[in-house]
């Protein structure tokens, strides 16, 4: 929950693991990384036992380069596949019951303000759409509706990957998988227009064919709830597994998509537009800082 954490006593550090080690003086912590600077620290994920090209751990990844103080974040999840890498990762994690994340960040949330009133706490929901859209949509919902200030982040691989590939409200409609013989019959959930119905202050629908974008999307979200309101990404993250992808395969799926149906878009309320306005120096301004 803090650098503190991170630090032992004096004379100790030798005698440390050297992935310890690594972490206190090349990880993120105290400081906001870049993309373009992987492989010079320590990520907070690294090691983890998904699919071997599952897009999700890359987005769990790239999202973990984008949090503004991951010293100071908490993750909620529940069962699925995203929870195998999300436990692997240096960041306190919570393991929600399989429809009750939200409730969960609700209370966590509101309890870390009244522990640390002069220190932000970051406070991120990340499970996928059968968590969140199907099976948690309630608390989904009625987080957003008291304007809880945390940010969820469904992992939208639009199948039930982890139990065997059954069709969830995601689902492409028309979808034929080993536990939808018939194929869906509905269309997929609208939980963009659902989260903007709902008032959720930063909406972002995005792929992870751009990873500079992503590391964006994600700090934008998470520094709009931390002062805002509710913020929301729905992230397209393949099974490559039950959809049958080919390992080296799972971008050019992605990059498909993205162009099919899954472009990138964002959705703001005027107040977190102004506030990202005031917090992002312009590039114009940037520019000129360089030059002088």
């Amino acid at each position: 929950m803090s650098l503190a954490t991170l630090k032992v006593a004096p004379g100790f550090m030798p005698y440390m693991p050297k992935e310890y080690q690594d972490l206190v003086e090349k990880g993120p912590y105290g400081r906001q990384v870049k993309v373009s600077e992987l492989g010079t620290f320590k990520e907070i994920l690294e090691e983890h036992p998904m699919c071997a090209g599952c897009a999700m751990t890359l987005f769990i990844r790239l999202s973990m380069i984008g949090f503004p103080n991951p010293e100071h974040t908490i993750i909620l999840g529940t069962a699925g596949c995203g929870r195998l890498a999300l436990t692997q990762a240096s960041i306190p994690f919570v393991y929600g019951n399989y429809c009750d994340t939200n409730a969960v960040a609700s209370g966590l949330k509101r309890g870390l303000e009244i522990r640390f009133p002069n220190q932000k706490k970051d406070v991120v929901v990340m499970a996928g759409d059968g968590g969140l859209a199907d099976i948690g949509f309630a608390h989904v919902m009625h987080s957003w509706f008291r304007k809880e200030k945390f940010t969820t982040i469904m992992l939208d691989n639009e199948v039930y990957g982890n139990t065997g590939g059954q069709e969830s409200g995601m689902t492409q409609k028309g979808m034929v998988m080993k536990m939808a013989p018939l194929g869906k019959r509905f269309e997929k959930m609208d939980m963009l227009g659902l989260a903007k119905t709902a008032g959720v202050a930063y909406i972002a629908r995005i792929a992870p064919t751009n990873p500079n974008r992503v590391v964006s999307t994600v700090r934008k979200a998470v520094m709009v709830a931390r002062e805002i309101g509710p913020s929301f990404i729905q992230a397209y993250t393949s099974c490559n597994i039950e959809y049958a992808i080919p390992t080296p395969k799972v971008l050019d799926d992605a990059r498909q998509v993205e162009k099919d149906r899954y472009g990138f878009l964002e959705i703001m309320t005027d107040e977190a537009k102004a506030y990202l306005e005031q917090i992002e120096p312009k590039k114009g301004a940037k520019a000129k800082e360089v030059a002088e």
